[in-house]
């Protein structure tokens, strides 16, 4: 029923809008609208439209193009970036600086803060972990404000792609003038201050977030949308049907059961995406922290089979988390092999499954995430033997669950590239790393990402391949399962500025109605 009276609400709240207006069914109810507090797809989009960070990403290829940076530069060894910013205002008209942007970054990193992603910024800025960690103060990270319109930011090592990097929310510029007065209650619609294409106007919790077009935006007059409604649902037939009335201009997911006819539509669109589905493995938790009992529940669910039968959708089975890319050789990780995931059950104590305590694999609320379980259960109960339940879980409970308590056996995950590196993969599971769920931790490991990031070329690609052969063929501290492809439906021939690509990213201020 209350599926059935949002729909309706839904159709109705949409119907009277005209060209310049967007909707898109975004997925479940975003868990904050501070930049600095999120991480998860549908709060990324939510950001794109209401802030602008230093560099903002091309609609095409996800590379940097300038925001509130015009320009930026490299020193001779690429371990020290100058920026130089445009003039720009808030939304409230006060002005964008080089100080913002030295403020905004360390309240990222503060670790009074403890946010999410904070060891993102803090891994690649000189000094940044040492702050992190409470090792230093402020004064340790190595960005500085030299002048009013010039920010300068020193690196751990040569990082020639930091442009590319620095589009994510982990580096967000936000309102510091704003928060230092409201606190937290910064993000309401009375005192809300942004500086991106969009401003927000509405945030209905478990309903809607409305954005509408930001006047003082400094690109404002090339920004064609005049508002974006964002419909809080994960419910993926009532998005569909959404779209299908008319109700919705966008959706990102389809349900399953429709694939094939969903195929045949010309707005369907499939293609390749920077991204890895798995699932993650809490190996402090017995008997999951015996490498044995993971590699055998690897190797006793058939991949091709779940790809080919159940998502149906083109995804292509992985054995490796990061997807392959170029001067990048995957993990060979472990395919299809019951006979010896069998063997390797009995080594560690479980022969033909006997003994081995049930647990669960834990998922957020999707059709598709039960099917995929569904699937993967009942592959274990017959090729290992094994008794596994489901639980499922709102997305902000299933955060919690996962990131912050750790309260879990197997937890379902998708991971979307931040960047075009493979390191935005890897960097995931240092010791005491902030999406580091399943609490894995290898020294060895740790110290090949470290060295990592002070080298290029072949030899960091090599030093990063290296260490996901510890992640994945010695350790097997999470189980991939498919590399992404994106499905979205959205009629290209009513939008314009909407183009595929490998991040499945689309900042609104390019998208406007077709000519």
């Amino acid at each position: 029923m209350k599926r059935t009276i949002f729909a309706l609400f839904a159709l109705l709240a949409v119907a009277a809008l005209g060209a310049q207006n967007f909707t898109i069914v975004n997925g479940t109810e975003p868990v904050s609208l501070d930049p600095h507090a999120v991480e998860g797809v549908p709060e990324h989009r939510i950001y794109m439209a209401l802030f602008e960070g230093l560099t903002v990403g091309d609609p095409r290829t996800n590379r940097a193009l300038p925001g509130i940076a015009e320009s930026w530069s490299f020193s001779a060894d690429y371990k020290t970036v100058t920026f130089k910013l445009r003039k720009a205002t808030w939304s409230d008209g006060v002005e964008i600086t080089a100080d913002t942007v030295v403020k905004s970054w360390l309240r990222k990193m503060d670790p009074k803060n403890a946010f999410q992603y904070a060891d993102f910024p803090a891994y690649y800025i000189a000094g940044g972990m040492d702050y992190l960690s409470g090792k230093a103060g402020r004064e340790a990270v190595k960005i500085r404000a030299v002048d009013k319109h010039t920010f300068e930011v020193q690196l751990v090592g040569p990082i020639p792609f930091f442009p590319d990097m620095i589009v994510h929310y982990a580096f967000a510029v936000v309102p510091m003038h704003s928060i230092e007065k409201h606190g937290n209650d910064w993000i309401k619609a009375q005192n809300w201050v942004s500086n991106g294409p969009f401003v927000l106007k509405e945030w209905k919790p478990q309903e809607r977030v409305v954005v509408v077009k930001n006047n003082r935006y400094w690109d404002a007059k090339n920004v064609a949308l005049r508002q974006i409604t964002f419909l809080a649902n994960d419910d993926v037939n009532v998005g569909y049907n959404l779209y299908k009335a008319g109700a919705a201009d966008w959706i990102d997911t389809v349900p399953l059961e429709l694939m094939s006819q969903i195929k045949l539509d010309k707005n369907f669109h499939v293609y390749p995406q920077y991204g890895t589905y798995y699932y993650i493995i809490n190996v402090t938790r017995k008997p999951l922290d015996d490498p044995r009992v993971r590699k055998a529940l690897a190797m006793a669910f058939d991949k091709k089979v779940l790809v080919e039968q159940v998502t149906q959708g083109g995804q292509v089975p992985a054995n490796s988390f990061v997807p392959p890319s170029t001067g990048y050789t995957p993990a060979k990780g472990y395919g299809f092999d019951p006979a010896t995931a069998q063997k390797l059950l009995a080594e560690a104590g479980y022969p033909g499954g006997r003994g081995f305590p049930t647990f669960a694999i834990l998922y957020n609320t999707s059709a598709s995430h039960k099917k995929i379980a569904e699937f993967v259960q009942a592959q274990w109960k017959a090729n290992l033997g094994i008794d596994v339940t489901l639980v499922n879980q709102e997305w902000g409970t299933y955060l919690n669950t996962r990131s912050q308590s750790h309260n879990f056996d197997i937890a379902r995950a998708g991971w979307i590239g931040d960047y075009l590196d493979p390191s935005t993969f890897s960097d995931m599971w240092v010791t005491g790393g902030t999406q580091n769920d399943g609490l894995y931790s290898n020294k060895r490991y740790d110290e090949l990402l470290e060295k990592s990031r002070t080298t290029s070329g072949a030899e960091r690609m090599k030093l990063l391949m290296d260490a996901e052969k510890i992640l994945i063929d010695e350790d097997m501290a999470i189980i991939p399962i498919y590399f992404y492809v994106t499905q979205n439906m959205i009629d290209l021939a009513k939008w314009d500025g909407w183009y595929p690509n490998p991040m499945n990213q689309h900042p609104w201020k390019y998208i406007r109605p077709k000519k």
